[in-house]
């Protein structure tokens, strides 16, 4: 075997093995085939949504990883320029003043972002408070840091699914080749016993994988990148009509091809490295005495099986057990996809429900119309009444945002907030004592003069422009549930006037009268108290503040007009307001709008396009772990021809025979489902505590009918191996079955 020939002879010996073998070949080509599309296809997917993501963020947000605010000079920019892990600084013109200077910084590796922005912040002669970390950017490229309060656990979970799916089929790759190789220890067994040594066994091995896997490997890929570039076009053309969205391009990467090649191949060379490793530890002997067959030990009985099953179950139990370590892949890679479906497909059900309980929810009675004035003050806009007389509407309310801060002292805060700690809670960021004196946020929600009084007159109040209203009402800070905030009183409401200071300069002041105290909001689409527990939200008339905005400032740069339209309004309806608001005011401003129904309409197609991507995710997953324990069961079956005709020769009866196959698919199919179920539980528990969503109405949503399904084919395949290996098995003459037959 060790002759100058012997390459000619291992290259004769596996040519033949696989002409006189091409119904095991064939699974293990079209194995390795479907594995490296899935694969390319799952990776490509996954960079370009991510791509877009980046993209997305960067054109809305920008794309800077730290940014630092306060009195910067020239020389403090250029030490930040000079940074050895600074890509570049800019100046934010948008957001610096007079009084602060806002610099964005682009670090050249983003991983040691939190480091450096506090040294950065040092050589600027500021504190790390000025440092402000573009979290949602940050996340993409999985940073986090543990001041980041937000939910951000989309993506990661997206990658974790994603590394889920592509670890099982790796072993779908392995599962293919150890069904075929198990079968010829007893061949390698004979070829060792004359001279072969393991290394040429393992050239041999791996000539063979190459040969069957070469062209399946590199054909999937470049299929599986076809693929996705034709999901992406398909979701463009989806998506076409959103507005404001926008085009995800398909973006190749070479390392995406790389990568899923490499995976492909070096689980190719581990399956055909692990048969070769096996017999290199087994003597010729042993692995000639190595025919295939189960070793039928009875050291542990099945005994559940055998309670409920009889002798069938206990047979059933002992060959479960003797092939475990066969069967324990394709186990793992059915737990794996199932527990990635099912996880999946609750994480739909949970976004869907957490999303139709939020924003559209939530603000649809709120507005129809919104509009966005660039760069006007409010006291400056003299189209009010224009605006406001214009048909299809139910009210406009023209307003601008400013901020302020107040003093509130011990003796002004109400008794159900003091009886929950008072400030106690505040984080110093919103928060700081003064002299006894708490100075907190004071938000000021500028109205036009006519919608004031509607708002005066709505709360029941003595209609006036000459003071403030306070949104006298603050958040149980304590209460977990931040979806249903529990509310209570801020203030004894006592005071007669107010005093707004000026956010930075509090000594500059304004004291101002009280209309009235009240919990009421107007109908804005504003929220408040979401971060910020403790602002005490002031509502004046325009006219009032232009008295006092000299000594407050503080004001926004932009004007927003909240229209509602009349009740029942329809697409076109709206359309038509829309059209006329812009008509009005397209020669006094920039204005951007948008449209309540449109913008529904556009949340709902995008959202449909991510359960599109998601279901095909699931529908993988599903393919995988099925197709794995399909291919592995009918392996483990048909390697058993002698142990079944040994049962018939002793008297076990074929019917006794289906009984066995029937309790090994049971418990084949049914363990992974009873494992996976109550960690799929768990973790939707997990889910819904994160979301902070009530129980009872995922409860009502549960996706039994795809989880079930699953289930259902999960057994289905399982019973469908085990009856196309029984037909073989049960087909085959008793004699033909107990001769050795290892060698075809």
């Amino acid at each position: 075997m060790r002759n100058g020939g012997d390459g000619y002879m291992w290259k004769d010996y596996s040519s033949g093995y696989l002409k006189n073998n091409r119904a095991s070949c064939l699974s293990v080509m079209i194995a390795a085939f479907i594995s490296a599309l899935l694969l390319s296809l799952l990776c490509s997917l996954f960079y370009n949504l991510w791509n877009y993501e980046v993209e997305r963020i960067k054109v809305e947000e920008g794309g800077w990883q730290g940014r630092i605010a306060g009195t910067i000079g020239m020389e403090e920019i250029e030490r930040i320029r000079n940074y050895a892990n600074v890509e570049k600084a800019l100046i934010n013109e948008d957001l610096s003043d007079e009084q602060e200077i806002v610099v964005d910084v682009y670090l050249k590796k983003i991983k040691n972002v939190f480091r450096d922005m506090a040294e950065i912040a040092e050589l600027a002669g500021l504190s790390e408070e000025a440092v402000t970390y573009h979290y949602e950017l940050l996340n993409l490229y999985l940073v986090r840091d543990s001041r980041d309060s937000a939910l951000r656990w989309v993506f990661p979970f997206a990658l974790l699914v994603t590394a889920t799916a592509c670890f099982s089929l790796i072993l779908v790759i392995h599962n293919a080749f150890a069904v075929t190789m198990n079968s010829r220890i007893h061949q390698f067994g004979i070829l060792a016993s004359i001279g072969a040594t393991p290394k040429q066994i393992l050239v041999c091995l791996l000539q063979e994988a190459s040969a069957l896997c070469a062209v399946p490997i590199a054909a999937g890929s470049i299929f599986g990148i076809l693929l996705s570039m034709g999901i992406v076009s398909g979701m463009n053309v989806i998506l076409a009509d959103v507005g404001r969205r926008m085009v995800l391009p398909f973006r190749f990467h070479p390392v995406i091809l790389f990568l899923s090649l490499a995976a492909s191949v070096l689980t190719v060379c581990i399956s055909a490295w692990i048969p070769a490793r096996k017999l290199s530890r087994l003597t010729p002997l042993e692995a000639i005495r190595n025919t295939g067959e189960l070793q039928l030990k009875k050291k542990r009985s099945s005994r559940f099986l055998a309670f409920f099953f009889g002798i069938e179950g206990e047979l059933a139990g002992n060959a479960l057990k003797a092939q475990r370590k066969a069967m324990r892949t394709a186990f793992t890679s059915l737990l794996l996809a199932f527990l990635a479906f099912s996880f999946m497909m609750c994480f739909i059900t949970i976004t869907v429900v957490s999303q139709r309980e939020t924003y559209f929810a939530k603000y649809q009675d709120s507005w129809d119309v919104m509009a966005t004035l660039k760069n006007m003050e409010i006291d400056a806009f003299e189209e009010t009444d224009v605006l406001q007389e214009l048909g299809g509407m139910q009210s406009c309310v023209i307003y601008q945002k400013a901020m302020a801060k107040r003093y509130v002292t011990s003796e002004e805060i109400s008794e159900e907030m003091q009886a929950v700690g008072g400030f106690g809670n505040a984080a110093e960021d919103y928060v700081s004592v003064n002299d006894g004196a708490w100075l907190v946020n004071a938000p000021i929600v500028i109205l036009d003069d006519a919608s004031f009084l509607e708002y005066c007159v709505k709360i029941g109040a003595e209609p006036s422009l000459d003071g403030a209203v306070i949104l006298n009402r603050t958040c149980d800070a304590a209460d977990p549930n931040f979806r249903e905030r529990r509310m209570l009183p801020y203030l004894k409401e006592y005071g007669r006037t107010t005093q707004l200071r000026q956010a930075g300069q509090e000594e500059k002041m304004a004291e101002i009268p009280v209309v009235s105290y009240t919990q009421e909001v107007p109908v804005l689409r504003e929220e408040y108290g979401t971060l910020d527990f403790y602002e005490l939200v002031h509502f004046l008339p325009v006219s009032l503040w232009k008295e006092i905005k000299g000594e407050i400032g503080g004001q926004e740069e932009d004007i927003y007009i909240r229209i509602l339209a009349k009740d029942g309004v329809t697409l076109p309806e709206l359309d038509e307001v829309e059209a006329a608001v812009l008509t009005c005011l397209k020669d006094v401003c920039e204005i951007e709008t948008e449209n309540r129904i449109q913008e529904k309409i556009d949340n709902d197609k995008m959202f449909a396009g991510m359960k599109a991507i998601l279901s095909v995710f699931c529908v993988l997953l599903a393919i995988i772990g099925i197709g794995n324990v399909f291919s592995n069961t009918l392996g483990f079956v048909r390697q058993r021809k002698r142990e079944f005709a040994r049962y018939l020769s002793v008297g076990l009866t074929p019917a006794g025979i289906r009984k066995i196959f029937c309790i090994e698919a049971l418990v084949i199919a049914g363990r992974p489902v009873l494992i996976a179920l109550p960690v799929t539980a768990l973790a939707v528990a997990f889910f819904i505590k994160m979301s902070y969503l009530e129980p009872l109405l995922f409860i009502r949503e549960i996706p039994f009918l795809p989880i079930g399904s699953f289930v259902l084919g999960i057994f289905f395949f399982v019973a469908l191996a085990y009856y196309l290996g029984a037909k073989k098995v049960m087909g085959s003459s008793l004699a033909d079955s107990l001769r050795d037959d290892t060698m075809l």
